[in-house]
């Protein structure tokens, strides 16, 4: 979850024509449960749109996939520990759930992405479509995702297959 969390960021504020705003982007935090999420000022956003750049390099494959996430870590490194908040079980928190925002959202999406790159570095990607910048996380069972969307997927194919026709 929190490797999608990371791909929300990207895809709200580096590949979405126009970013999303501070509410929207809230909006979209809360719809992955990930809480409690306070009010993002300017500051914040543009904080959060420098950070969601960084994670997108590691999408991308821009570079050593490695080096980008280690330095990730490395600036959002926090002291983890194990919470049981809202009735729920208990699970892994990557900083102190008092701790500023950007901070635990920093080390969270850093920790997850650095998990799900650690697990199956080729579930890590961004669309293949031209002109596409959506990334993702493939959590397909086959594990064989190649474009954030159907739609996507079926623009490539229609242009394929006409490709083939027309030759």
């Amino acid at each position: 979850m929190a490797a999608e969390i990371a791909a929300t960021l990207v895809n709200s504020l580096v590949t979405a024509d126009p970013p999303l705003s501070s509410d929207e982007l809230v909006a979209a935090l809360r719809a992955h449960d990930y809480r409690p999420v306070g009010v993002l000022g300017t500051d914040d956003m543009a904080s959060l749109t420098v950070w969601a750049h960084r994670l997108e390099q590691v999408f991308a494959g821009a570079g050593d996939r490695v080096e980008l996430l280690n330095a990730l870590l490395a600036e959002s490194a926090t002291q983890p520990y194990i919470s049981r908040h809202d009735g729920r079980a208990p699970h892994l928190h990557f900083a102190r759930e008092d701790g500023p925002m950007l901070a635990r959202l920093r080390a969270y999406t850093a920790a997850g992405l650095a998990h799900a790159f650690c697990q199956e570095p080729d579930r890590v990607g961004r669309c293949d479509r031209d002109g596409c910048g959506v990334v993702y996380v493939d959590t397909s069972r086959n594990g064989r995702r190649r474009f954030c969307s159907t739609r996507c997927s079926n623009r490539v194919h229609v242009a394929e297959h006409r490709d083939r026709r027309a030759g």
